[in-house]
Formats: structure tokens, C-alpha cells, sequence
């Protein structure tokens, strides 16, 4: 292999995730840093050619990776999270995709004066989302109420969707008379329901039988699993174009939501993969525009992006959510939220050049057209997003809260302590005595196991940052870190120390299998009742020039234990066995007497 290439391919991994690694530290939306990389590496620079690298594969590539995406998308759909957002889901996806495929085809005609049958099938196109651009921008934002799952559920059921109505125009282009073509297109659109629905039904019902009767063993369960994904997706492709997207996507939501195996591991996996494979196709994605991808089409390209941003969208979602049970913040914001991915692009490639063949040679503007669309929302929609979502108060930018597992008597009182200084709180309990004076303390709070997965769902999010794990039993506390660190990520979910097994031996936990240890290594859940009694008081010390903490540590020695650190600027630090916070003058400590 020439060296060119080899260094290209792994180039194009170190780029996304260089750019994916530099988004986490400034707080900005991977895609952003993703696309910039791109364009640094093609068209800037010279150096990345996508289509010179890979060839006829690019495409097939390109396809296979929306697979996975999808099928991961799909995996993460809770069939629970529809109760409360049934409604406007079902209409985002019916009455909402009929007028934005509408709207689009309109616009296409008179602002770029593409015929109708290319301007129907490029209006079809442009409806289409997807869970690649979707799903980094909600892990940045981390929403309160419907409107995250209600995005999460539309960008991913919306991609199968697109195609479909995609298929349906283009059966209905190529049919010599408009009824034939109507007839085509619903026989068209029932055969790739038919074939999608039972291609992804046999590949999870498949993994399911193989899993429950341990026919695979433990380190095959990921490859058995993209394996069958894979043969679903090109079993559907074969049998009817664009029925692919629906099979992978339909078998991850069959998947997540039967009961009879546990997929957590396979869960796991494909989202590890599907990071990998987000940043290697937008580096493609953006490394294949050309200046003239942006500006050949002249202000009639922007007028176009332009209505779809500022018409289309709100008026698909403003009419399908009318009477709904969201709020105005809520349909604000799902009105500003429609970036165009890789899915829309690659489609798009495919189509123009099929259309074209059909006689419509203004097909092959689909594509330029189509790159414009998906780079300009993701760059507007990936800047708008964290702070329209913070003005409309759906988000917080840090949040600081404590989820805590656990509301036994001094836990109740360090929940008080930090909610008396405005820091959100939420106690969850399976012991209903705690919880009675949980609430009569006026603390959120809720009954019921943390390992389950109502529990979970039932659990208010909004401004909570970190979860601690304070229960008198180790392995719930580490079962719960390995739950929560969905939620919280791993360096902000915390546990109690293990209670000795013998003298001078500790319980063996290996750090993957647990949170960070709170507190001090001897501050086990029975010594923390010990130094806490019956009813415990904490102490808030408030640091200044004077009296530092140095000072508070020549004054109370070994007898108080630091818990939290309040800072100046509102942010919490809560003290671990291995990193212990240093406090500066304006902090606020809260301690207890050992």
C-alpha cells in the first residue's frame, strides 16, 4: 500500500478525533470542530481527496457506516420515552416530513428553478435529519423535558422515513403516467415497509434466540451482532432500495426494549463504534466540498437555505405540534433543530445520478445543492444550539447538581446543606422510612431502586451533574456508578468506600467496575454513621484572606472531614480519596466532625 494512502486513512482518525477530543475540552459541538477539520484537510490545504482515496467504495463505505449509526440509534430508543411524546412524534414524522417535502419542493422550484420531478425528489431528500449530527449536539446539551427524546426519536426514525418518500417520488418520476406512478410508488412504499419491518425483525429475533440459548459465546456477541445487523442491511438493500435503513434501525429498537437478554454490553460497543465512525465521515463529509459546492449556486443557494432554516422547519413543527402537550420554550426550540447529515448527502449522490439517466440532467445539482443545505444547518444549528437552549431555559451550561442513591440521615443533611445554598438536589431511595423524611425535609425525591430502569426514567435530570452512590450496601453502589455513567459520565459518578472484609484487608473492586471512592478511604458507610449520629450537623465554613485553609486545617486537624468544596463561581468539588480539592479564599467547605 503507498504510503499516501496509508497515512490519509490514518489521518482521517486522528483528525476526528483530535477535533471530537478538543470539542469535550471547550464545550463546543463535536460536529463544529468535525467539519472544520475536514475542510482544513481538503479543500483547504489539499491534502485529503475522499473521492480519489477510496473510489467507487466511498459510497458503499459511507452507507454501511449510516448503518451502524442507525442500528446504534436505534438501540438507544426506549419505547417508555414515547408516553409523554407519542403525539408529536407521530405527527413530526407524518404531517410534519409532508410539509417540509412540500416546502422544499416549492422552494427548489421557484428559488432555483429546478424542474418539478428534481425539485419533488430533492424536497423528499432535504427532510431527512439523522442521529449523526442529532446525536453529538444532544450529548452536548444534555436537555431537560420532552423535547431531547422527542429530537433523539425524530432523527433517527426520520432517516428511514426520508428514503422512503424518496424511493416513493422517484417510482413515481420514472412511471410513464401519473397513475401508474401513484400506483408504483404505494406498492413501492408497502415492499419497503414489508421487507424492512421483516429483515430487522428476523435479525433481532435472531441475536435474541442465539443470546438466550447461549449458542454464541461472550466474546462474539458484538461481532454475531454486527454480523446479523449486516446481513439485515444488505438482505433489504438487495431485495428493495432504501429498506435497509428501516431494517438496522427497526432491529436496534427490538433489541433495547425486549426483556429476555441483557444487551447492555452490545449497547456499549456500538456506541464506542459509532464515535469512530461519526468522525471519519464528517471529516469525509467536509473534506469533499469545493469553494464552488458553496458558492456556485449563487444567492439563490443561500435564499434556499435560508427558507428551509426559517420556513420549512418552523412551520413543519409549529403545525404538527399545534395542541400538543409541549411548551412554547420546547416547540421554540425543536423549530430552530434540523441540521441536514451525512444520510441526506449520501442519498442525495445516489438519486442524481439515477435521475439523470431518467433523462433529467439538472439532477446532478441535487448534490452541491444538498452539501450547502447540510453544511450550512450543521454550522448554524451546532453554534445556535447550547446558547438558545440555555435562553430558552431547556439547559444548563454546568451543571452542578447531586443525584444522590441513598437518603439515610446524613445524607439527607449534605442534600439540605448544598440545597440551602441553591444547588440542585435529588435523593432517590428504596427504603420508604427515608424517603417520608426525605419530603417532609422538602427534599426531591423519589421511591424505588435506582437499578431499575422506571426509576431511572422517572428521575428529574434538570441541573444535576454528578451522582453519589451512599447506600450501606457496595455492590448497589457500584452496580449503580456502572448504571448512571450513561448519565453522568465516568468521572462524575462517585461511591462509598468498601467496608473492611477481614482486619487489614479491603473488599477488591476493580476501578472499571465501580465510581470514584468519596471522602477518605476509612469513611465507609458505617463509620460515616458513627460520625454522624442519630442527627448529624454539618459544618459550612467560609474560606477568606484571613482565615485560608490552611488556617482551617491547623484548626481542626484530623477532627473534621472535608466533604464538598462550594467555589466562587458556583461549582462544586467533592473530595475523593485520590484528588483532594485545594480550596481558595471565598469557597465554601461543608464538613463533618469525624
Amino acid at each position: 500500500m503507498p504510503h499516501t494512502i496509508l497515512l490519509q486513512l490514518a489521518g482521517i482518525l486522528v483528525l476526528g478525533i483530535c477535533a471530537q477530543w478538543l470539542a469535550w475540552r471547550l464545550r463546543l459541538p463535536s460536529i463544529l470542530l468535525l467539519l472544520l477539520a475536514g475542510i482544513l484537510a481538503g479543500p483547504v490545504s489539499g491534502w485529503l481527496h475522499p473521492d480519489a482515496l477510496f473510489g467507487d467504495l466511498l459510497l458503499p463505505m459511507v452507507s454501511i457506516s449510516v448503518a451502524v449509526i442507525l442500528y446504534e440509534g436505534g438501540l438507544t430508543l426506549k419505547l417508555r420515552e414515547l408516553r409523554a411524546i407519542t403525539g408529536a412524534f407521530l405527527l413530526l414524522i407524518t404531517l410534519g416530513v409532508a410539509i417540509s417535502w412540500i416546502s422544499g419542493t416549492l422552494a427548489a422550484h421557484y428559488l432555483l428553478a429546478l424542474p418539478w420531478p428534481v425539485a419533488a425528489l430533492l424536497g423528499a431528500l432535504l427532510v431527512v435529519t439523522g442521529p449523526t449530527v442529532i446525536g453529538p449536539i444532544l450529548r452536548h446539551l444534555h436537555l431537560r423535558g420532552k423535547v431531547g427524546a422527542l429530537l433523539k426519536w425524530e432523527g433517527i426514525i426520520i432517516d428511514p422515513v426520508g428514503a422512503t418518500l424518496a424511493v416513493a417520488v422517484f417510482a413515481v418520476l420514472q412511471a410513464d403516467a401519473v397513475n401508474q406512478g401513484l400506483t408504483g410508488a404505494a406498492l413501492n412504499l408497502a415492499w419497503t415497509l414489508l421487507i424492512g419491518v421483516v429483515a430487522g425483525g428476523l435479525a433481532a429475533g435472531g441475536l435474541i434466540l442465539a443470546l438466550a440459548r447461549f449458542w454464541v459465546p461472550d466474546a462474539l456477541h458484538n461481532s454475531v451482532s454486527l454480523m446479523l445487523m449486516f446481513s439485515a442491511f444488505a438482505l433489504a438493500n438487495q431485495l428493495q432500495d432504501e429498506s435497509d435503513l428501516l431494517a438496522v434501525t427497526l432491529m436496534g429498537i427490538v433489541l433495547t426494549n425486549q426483556r429476555w437478554v441483557s444487551i447492555r454490553h452490545v449497547v456499549k460497543f456500538k456506541e464506542s463504534l459509532t464515535v469512530l465512525l461519526i468522525a471519519w465521515l464528517f471529516v469525509i463529509l467536509s473534506a469533499r466540498l469545493t469553494p464552488d459546492d458553496l458558492l456556485g449556486l449563487g444567492w439563490q443557494g443561500l435564499l434556499f437555505v435560508a427558507f428551509m432554516i426559517a420556513v420549512a422547519r418552523p412551520l413543519s413543527v409549529l403545525l404538527a405540534t399545534l395542541g400538543s402537550s409541549l411548551s412554547w420554550p420546547e416547540r421554540a426550540f425543536l423549530c430552530c433543530m434540523a441540521p441536514r447529515g451525512i444520510v441526506a448527502a449520501a442519498i442525495a449522490s445516489v438519486f442524481a445520478l439515477n435521475l439523470a439517466d431518467a433523462g433529467y440532467p439538472r439532477a446532478m445539482e441535487m448534490v452541491p445543492i444538498t452539501l450547502l443545505v447540510v453544511f450550512v444547518t450543521v454550522m448554524l444549528y451546532g453554534l445556535s444550539a447550547a446558547p438558545l437552549a440555555r435562553r430558552l431555559g431547556l439547559t444548563e451550561r454546568n451543571p452542578q447538581g447531586i443525584l444522590f442513591i441513598g437518603a439515610h440521615s446524613w445524607t439527607r443533611a449534605l442534600a439540605q446543606a448544598l440545597q440551602d445554598e441553591g444547588c440542585p438536589v435529588f435523593l432517590v431511595d428504596s427504603a420508604w422510612d427515608n424517603i417520608r423524611h426525605a419530603r417532609m425535609a422538602g427534599l426531591p425525591c423519589l421511591y424505588g431502586s435506582a437499578l431499575a430502569e422506571e426509576t431511572r426514567a422517572r428521575i428529574d435530570y434538570a441541573g444535576l451533574g454528578r451522582m453519589l452512590a451512599m447506600t450501606p450496601n457496595n455492590a448497589i453502589n457500584s452496580l449503580a456508578c456502572l448504571q448512571y455513567v450513561e448519565d453522568f459520565g465516568r468521572r462524575e459518578v462517585y461511591q462509598l468506600p468498601f467496608s473492611p472484609a477481614s482486619e487489614g484487608m479491603y473488599e477488591e473492586v476493580p476501578p472499571e467496575h465501580r465510581g470514584r471512592l468519596l471522602f477518605d478511604a476509612q469513611m465507609t458507610f458505617a463509620n460515616l454513621n458513627d460520625s454522624c449520629g442519630a442527627s448529624p450537623t454539618l459544618r459550612k465554613t467560609w474560606l477568606s484572606h484571613e482565615f485560608d485553609y490552611a488556617a482551617f486545617q491547623a484548626m481542626h486537624g484530623e477532627t473534621m472531614l472535608p466533604l464538598i468544596v462550594k467555589k466562587t463561581d458556583g461549582s462544586l468539588q467533592v473530595y475523593t480519596v485520590n484528588e483532594l480539592p485545594n480550596p481558595q479564599p471565598g469557597d465554601l467547605i461543608i464538613s463533618v466532625a469525624r
